[in-house]
């Protein structure tokens, strides 16, 4: 090969276009390989060329080829060529999924998500090879069952050095680890939660009204604290006691936050997340220790009741093979991270909608006075069938404010698939994002409005199939039945035993745009003031 041609523009852009080729067919699956594929290849062509090199030609060479290269790749993700052209969408968001990880590292992908749906219709593409879809269409065929599986955004929560947690897996792994989860959540096993609860729901009223300034209490974060104590007994027999030591909530809070973050933000791009989980990150390490940590202190102690633990280790020996520890360990870290974050966000959403419309605040606590009166116990779960008001509050709540906002994708098989009448090719990453779907004004009429009274009245009766705040199908939230019942149970003792109102100054409009969108939801300072109602 002459030098010339070495030396020529239009032998670098070809070389470009049949990298990018290359790599269309043979997917990166790390960010080693594709920096491999893209400094190898113009390597091995200067090899073969057989003439002799200098600094300043290899520079401009390579100069060439990756402007070549990007170009390529910027005019085929907006070219008619691509197989989701017909799909709308916002530009920037069709070209790379850098925007993505912005949107996600702000937490406004929620929002981000609903307003280009708002703009272009119900299924928008977000990205290069993926789509969002807000159709009820889409929550059966995706998430139902024969549904999508999930999808590469998955791969990056795939710790190498750590057996597979529930979340993470698919097929006959997560139907078998399902099996366990679901003893762990049955009728039978919440009945013996209730009791747990009921001692870390009283132990968060004494707390509130302990707090040293009952004008200004911070009532976000004792949730908080209430959820991860509880999900710790729940799941490890105890050994958390944020509640009552403030030391342990500036050491043990920031694990969960932290590593959810990090996760949400790296998981748009899956072929780096792969890279970034071979290399220590101190927040997915932390997190990884404090399970660890707390399944030695379980599996040396016995605890007094059957909590999830018990059912995760198969300890009445129901299975043919016997769970490994570490499967159980995954399982326990990832149960207290997501269920005490996402049963906080949710109980947190509900007293701030209760106090932001003082009529239904009204009509819950006479509710509860109904059920409960003096003398009565607040925490007896007995009536809670029987509250149509209460029930009707969460179910609003967790329609306005889902705990996982956007949720993750599933992924198209071969031979593509028609969803919401769109043909969607395949290995697209589809989402259906709750948030969105909540707000449809086609499902749900007056969708921005706190209005229970449509869980009420049949004529008001919302699309059900469009309500998904635990996602929907064989993969849903295996929790989603406790976190119902945490709820109810602390709404029924605060609202019996307290009067609630905002704190003084405090910003109420201001409060939902704290809500962040990290897969988990984190929140901000919920002030109100409080005082004793008898």
């Amino acid at each position: 090969m002459s030098s010339a041609i070495l030396q020529s523009p239009a032998s670098w852009i070809v070389l470009a276009e049949a990298t990018h080729v290359l790599c269309n067919v043979y997917e990166p699956q790390t960010a080693l390989q594709g920096i491999a594929w893209v400094v190898l290849i113009p390597g091995l062509f200067f090899g073969i060329s057989g003439s002799s090199l200098n600094l300043p030609s290899v520079l401009t060479s390579y100069g060439y080829f990756f402007c070549s290269l990007s170009l390529s790749i910027l005019l085929y993700r907006l070219s008619p060529i691509h197989p989701l052209y017909h799909i709308p969408g916002p530009p920037l968001w069709r070209i790379t999924k850098l925007i993505g990880m912005y949107i996600t590292y702000t937490g406004r992908q929620h929002l981000a998500i609903k307003q280009a749906h708002d703009k272009y219709g119900p299924v928008i593409r977000t990205g290069p090879n993926e789509v969002s879809i807000v159709d009820v269409d889409a929550v059966t065929s995706v998430l139902g069952a024969g549904g999508l599986p999930k999808g590469q955004y998955y791969e990056g929560r795939k710790d190498p050095n750590a057996p597979l947690n529930l979340i993470v897996l698919q097929g006959d792994g997560h139907a078998n680890r399902r099996r366990l989860w679901n003893r762990g959540m049955s009728t039978e096993s919440l009945k013996e939660y209730e009791e747990i609860i009921a001692k870390r729901a009283t132990q968060l009223l004494n707390c509130i009204l302990g707090s040293p300034d009952l004008k200004s209490v911070d009532l976000a974060a004792w949730i908080s604290y209430f959820s991860f104590d509880f999900m710790g007994d729940m799941a490890f027999g105890g050994g958390f006691e944020l509640l009552a030591n403030e030391a342990e909530r500036k050491q043990t809070w920031p694990i969960i936050e932290q590593f959810a973050i990090m996760a949400a933000i790296y998981c748009h791009v899956p072929w780096a997340a792969r890279s970034l989980l071979l290399i220590p990150l101190p927040a997915r390490d932390r997190l990884r220790k404090f399970g660890r940590d707390n399944a030695l202190r379980r599996s040396k102690s016995t605890a007094k009741t059957k909590d999830l633990w018990y059912h995760l280790t198969d300890e009445a020996g129901l299975e043919k093979k016997k769970p490994t520890l570490g499967d159980v360990v995954a399982d326990g870290a990832i149960a207290v991270v997501a269920g005490a974050d996402t049963t906080a966000a949710a109980l947190a959403s509900l007293f701030f909608f209760l106090l932001s419309h003082s009529k239904y605040y009204q009509q819950l606590q006479e509710e509860i006075d109904l059920h409960f009166p003096p003398g009565a116990d607040p925490l007896d779960t007995s009536s809670h069938a029987e509250m149509k008001i209460l029930e009707a509050c969460i179910r609003e709540t967790l329609r306005l404010h889902p705990p996982v906002r956007t949720s993750g994708p599933r992924q198209v098989g071969s031979q593509g698939k028609v969803i919401a009448g769109v043909f969607i090719p395949e290995g697209t990453q589809v989402y259906v994002p709750p948030f969105s779907l909540h707000l449809d004004p086609r499902y749900f009429d007056n969708p921005e409005k706190f209005m229970p009274e449509r869980w009420i009245d049949p004529s008001l009766a919302p699309n059900a199939t469009a309500f998904i705040p635990f996602s929907h199908g064989p993969s849903n939230c295996v929790g989603q039945t406790l976190a119902r019942q945490e709820m109810a149970m602390v709404a029924c003792l605060l609202l019996s035993q307290l009067e609630l109102r905002f704190a003084p100054g405090f910003d109420v409009a201001g409060w939902p745009r704290q809500l962040h969108d990290y897969f988990i939801t984190t929140r901000g300072p919920l002030m109100v003031s409080v005082k004793r109602r008898f």
